[in-house]
């Protein structure tokens, strides 16, 4: 399949129009599953986006993107238009420049969360797209490199943002065919490295063929600093950085390589690397590697390259492996990543809970679920339909039950951090429940797409209270609050006190779909009071005494009008199950 073929399958990206080229580009570039929540936090819908088509920010990742999306209806060789390309500058100086009381209120919200992320720090990279599906040209890149001198004077301005690196790219048609090759390959990272070792030895078998010995810290390093997370393109997990934490396995991986050099060898479990090729020479212990992709030692590789002491003294176990077989692959990447527990929390795929959640969820139909692990490059390249995104299940759980915050500014960190781990996923956690949980989320996001949709319809014209509606979604955050805000009034909608959420779900055999129906008369009759609830989402939704004041403000609002929505609400009992 070419990226063309790859594209035009993701017939759920449809609904999206030019903008579907965007999202599509930025699954292949940040390994992103579930697009319709990154549209519905970054799609800035309407005419009047002053040429922001796509402006997605994430702090916990540290990047934003802005793009323009054109997507022609008649591909041909001829180049996409510079003239769009240059309208990024017009983006731009809205987005950073421009009095926010007179930026539209369609862009207001994602110039607040842009220039709020800067101004903290906490954005290290800012990416600013041109995304087309035409051949790309001089003319567009030399427009473009306009557009960088401008973004690099604005941020240079503010101490804030001297630290952040400005990528502005044209994404046309070379740019996706090489990315979603890339995306196809388990190996990224094609240079060839010469490495001087403490000696080894070779194995071989019927389909691969590895050398075992130790290798220089000082390699890892320099490869890490130089090729960052794409040295770990087979790894189903990243680099997670280091927290200072006496059990934090990174920052005692860097505390031994800067203060117990001699001893790294003894205490570190090495890395396994898949190569396109290697060749060894016993008698000089000098090895070459041409490829690498790291697919264990990823925590091992990142503490390093984080290490600036002389790193003349340790030695980091290694194998190197080679092989045509895509089985094998898939397999050492596999069994790599499963065979030890890692006591940072920072991969879950194998602990019981998970497993215990993946079978539960085989017996649902229609659904899927890979629990605490990223489906790598076929997951972003083709949607699965009925696949639940370990992320997103996270981020639903935590808005259901209350935690707004972490659902949306915490979604690593559910997985990362034991605590947030623990209140999410523990022993109550069903994949039923995940189920309710995750349909919930899905209908408010088709709630604010419709009323988006509608506004667009020149036909018709939003009545003042679907104004006010599709406004206070187009807010940071706005979706992950308001399944708060649905939950904390489900006594209220059951008639009866709710002993334990976790017990709550629509059945053993309903489908994500199904339930998204269930939901979708509630989302629709409480829909006008959820605006109330935009006091809390100042500052980016952060302050948990806010929000639960505006939660309990909102809850007493749909109690006072429960009774004209009874027959609503009676629907939806019935199809509710209580363990």
């Amino acid at each position: 399949m070419s990226w063309e073929d790859a594209f035009k399958a993701r017939t759920d990206l449809a609904r999206y129009g030019s903008n579907a080229i965007g999202l599509f580009a930025m699954a292949l570039r940040f390994k992103l599953e579930d697009l319709d929540s990154v549209a519905a936090d970054g799609v800035v819908d309407g005419g009047d986006d002053k040429k922001c088509d796509i402006v997605y920010v994430d702090t916990e990742e540290k990047y934003a993107v802005i793009a323009q999306c054109y997507l022609s209806t008649s591909p041909t060789k001829r180049a996409a238009s510079a003239n769009k390309a240059s309208e990024l500058n017009t983006a731009i100086a809205w987005l950073l420049d421009a009095d926010l009381a007179s930026i539209p209120e369609r862009l207001r919200p994602s110039a607040e969360a842009l220039r709020a992320a800067i101004s903290v720090g906490a954005l290290d990279e800012l990416f600013i797209w041109f995304s087309h599906n035409l051949p790309q040209s001089q003319n567009v890149e030399k427009e473009l490199k306009t557009v960088q001198a401008a973004v690099q004077t604005k941020l240079d301005a503010s101490s804030e943002s001297k630290k952040i690196k400005v990528e502005v790219l044209e994404i046309g048609c070379e740019r996706l065919e090489r990315w979603y090759s890339e995306s196809l390959t388990p190996i990224l990272v094609d240079e060839t490295f010469n490495i001087q070792t403490k000696g080894g030895f070779e194995l071989s078998a019927d389909h691969w063929s590895a050398v075992v010995t130790a290798v220089p810290a000082s390699f890892l390093r320099t490869a890490y600093r130089k090729h960052k997370t794409d040295l770990f393109s087979a790894n189903v997990r990243d680099y997670l950085g280091a927290r200072r934490s006496d059990t934090n396995i990174n920052n005692g991986i860097i505390q031994t390589a800067s203060q117990e050099g001699s001893n790294f060898w003894a205490y570190n479990n090495g890395v396994t690397v898949l190569v396109n090729d290697f060749s060894f020479d016993s008698a000089s212990s000098k090895l070459t590697i041409s490829g690498a992709s790291i697919v264990n030692g990823a925590q091992t590789t990142g503490a390093l390259g984080s290490v600036n002491e002389r790193l003349s003294n340790v030695w980091v176990p290694a194998r190197f492996i080679k092989t045509l077989d895509s089985d094998v692959v898939t397999s050492v990447i596999r069994f790599n990543n499963s065979q030890n527990k890692v006591t940072a929390a920072d991969f879950r795929s194998t602990d019981k809970t998970q497993r215990r959640l993946r079978e539960e969820m085989e017996s649902i139909p229609a659904a899927e679920y890979e629990g605490g692990r990223r489906g790598g490059g076929e997951a972003v390249i083709r949607r699965r339909k009925g696949l639940l995104p370990a992320y997103t299940v996270g981020q639903a759980l935590a808005a259901l039950h209350l935690d707004p915050v972490a659902a949306y500014n915490e979604k690593s960190e559910i997985w990362a951090n034991d605590r947030l781990y623990a209140q999410f996923f523990n022993e109550q956690t069903s994949a039923r429940h995940i189920i309710f949980a995750i349909s919930l989320l899905r209908a408010i996001e088709d709630r604010k797409f419709s009323l988006a949709e509608k506004a667009k319809t020149s036909q018709e014209e939003l009545t003042s209270s679907e104004s006010q509606q599709l406004q206070y979604f187009r807010n940071r955050g706005a979706i992950f609050l308001s399944c708060s805000g649905i939950s904390s009034c489900l006594e209220i909608i059951l008639g009866k006190k709710v002993h334990a959420l976790w017990r709550l779900s629509f059945g053993p055999s309903t489908t994500p779909d199904r339930a998204k129906t269930y939901w979708e008369p509630i989302i629709r009759t409480i829909s006008p009071l959820l605006p109330r609830l935009e006091i809390a989402l100042k500052d980016g939704l952060k302050n948990r005494a806010t929000i639960r004041e505006a939660l309990l403000t909102f809850a007493s609002l749909v109690e006072a009008t429960a009774t004209g929505n009874a027959d609503i609400y009676r629907k939806f009992r019935k199809v509710v199950v209580v363990a």
